[in-house]
């Protein structure tokens, strides 16, 4: 029987670095949704199930860690990873969050914190 893909919600306001993880995580054998803002990103996990969010924080209007903290009301246990270009958060930002790495990172550093969030399920 194959293996059912983890899907994944990014949520960025930055299109290009939007574009380029969505491509980066399909590659790698997720199936990602995209969202432009956390109202919509927010929308979407309302709607659908996923394995896993991976969220920026700064964005116009809604932040990441608002978002996160609406996310971990509605389904708790949804790990959250999350993105910024920048290394120093309010301190709040991350209280609601499971992981989090920089935007200046490789993509091989995102990949192995999102298996990291996302374990394999056990075959028996």
């Amino acid at each position: 029987m194959p293996e059912e893909k983890k899907t994944l919600l990014c949520i960025d306001d930055e299109l290009i670095g939007l574009k380029v993880r969505k491509l980066i995580l399909e590659r790698s054998g997720y199936e990602v949704t995209t969202a432009e803002d956390g109202p919509r990103g927010l929308e979407l996990f309302r709607q659908q199930d996923f394995h896993g969010v991976v969220l920026d924080y700064f964005m116009p209007g809604m932040d990441g860690g608002i978002v996160a903290r609406h996310m971990k009301e509605i389904k708790p246990g949804i790990p959250i990873l999350m993105l910024s270009a920048y290394f120093s958060l309010p301190e709040h930002a991350l209280d609601h969050v499971d992981a989090f790495i920089t935007k200046g990172q490789s993509p091989e550093i995102l990949l192995e914190k999102i298996r990291e969030l996302l374990p394999e399920p056990a075959h028996g």
